[in-house]
């Protein structure tokens, strides 16, 4: 039997839980991919705030949970193999825990482990505005291996509620660990050059 594909799903205390939630929804009907989910005391808090999801709905979106304190759980080990991590969403603490090797829960620490065993770990930030320490965490984070992706809605596909906007940066982050989850509305150019007669290099 082929070995699951796992990923690990870390929800921090920020806001915009809802984009850790949604990502154990959609990845539960593929096949063959396996959820971890890793939430802090924070993010369920933030969960009654901002949605209407119980803590053992979440969890039971998820094959296996592990305790935001159990730093001796499967995922803190680089023997663990999966996909990679994402962090949705990530907290200031946590970039910053991830910019300077600070293992001090669970998150961090798998969060760690997937950059030193050089897997994809996908920080989607979520603060506004920034100020200069948060720059810099962002750029230590990036050159110790994450991606840090800011939660920035796209607006091409023209969305017509908070969950499309939810389900394309899903669907984007996922993107970063090779999985389709067919939420994705891509985008097929305007066909501008074509019709114009131009090349792509003329604009």
């Amino acid at each position: 039997m082929a070995e699951p594909k796992r990923v690990i799903v870390g929800i921090t205390g920020a806001s915009g839980t809802i984009l850790g939630v949604r990502l154990l929804e959609l990845l539960r009907p593929i096949d063959g991919v396996e959820t971890h989910l890793v939430m802090s005391p924070a993010a369920v808090r933030t969960l009654g705030i901002e949605t209407d999801y119980s803590l053992d709905q979440v969890r039971a979106l998820a094959d296996v949970t592990h305790s935001f304190r159990d730093i001796g759980a499967s995922v803190a080990s680089g023997s663990f193999r999966s996909e990679g991590m994402i962090v949705a969403p990530c907290s200031v603490r946590t970039l910053s825990s991830v910019a300077t090797c600070m293992s001090n829960d669970l998150i961090a620490r798998t969060a760690d482990v997937c950059l030193k065993e050089r897997r994809r770990l996908v920080l989607l930030f979520r603060e506004t505005p920034l100020h200069a320490g948060h720059i810099a965490a962002m750029d230590q984070a990036t050159r110790n291996g994450a991606i840090v992706m800011p939660a920035v809605i796209g607006l091409y596909y023209k969305p017509q509620s908070v969950m499309e906007i939810v389900d394309h940066l899903c669907g984007r982050a996922l993107d970063l660990l090779g999985i389709d989850a067919g939420v994705v509305r891509r985008w097929q150019g305007t066909g501008q050059n074509e019709k114009n007669g131009e090349e792509p290099g003329d604009l």
